[in-house]
């Protein structure tokens, strides 16, 4: 597997639990203490960082930071809109379709020279 590939994968598990970490709680813990839902994000958010700094390491062999933010931003929008309508049972939006037009622009000007260049 190329470091690109491993890069995305790691990346889109990582955010997985990311968004689990930051809005699940909304759902499961709406009734308990803020804090018991601080807890609770902490406790996921670590496992979001045992895949995302290892994603960020490996990207970065190739990859420009710039880039590599850009990346995660659109798999955290390709991971956050399928939880959003599937498990926190939010309508689904035009402006989803936006947002993405928005990043993929946002890709097309990060990435246009090649990967690793600035």
């Amino acid at each position: 597997m190329t470091p690109i590939a491993k890069t995305i994968l790691l990346l889109t598990v990582s955010n997985v639990f990311m968004t689990l970490a930051w809005y699940a709680h909304l759902k499961e813990l709406s009734g308990k203490p803020w804090l018991v839902a601080a807890l609770a994000s902490w406790g996921i958010a670590f496992f979001e960082y045992l895949f995302q700094v290892p994603a960020n390491r490996i990207g970065h062999l190739q990859m420009t930071i710039p880039q590599l933010k850009i990346l995660q931003e659109v798999i955290a929008l390709t991971v956050f809109v399928p939880i959003a309508v599937i498990y926190l049972r939010e309508p689904i939006k035009l402006d989803y379709l936006w947002a993405v037009l928005c990043l993929c622009a946002a890709v097309y000007f990060m990435f246009r020279g090649g990967i690793g260049v600035h």
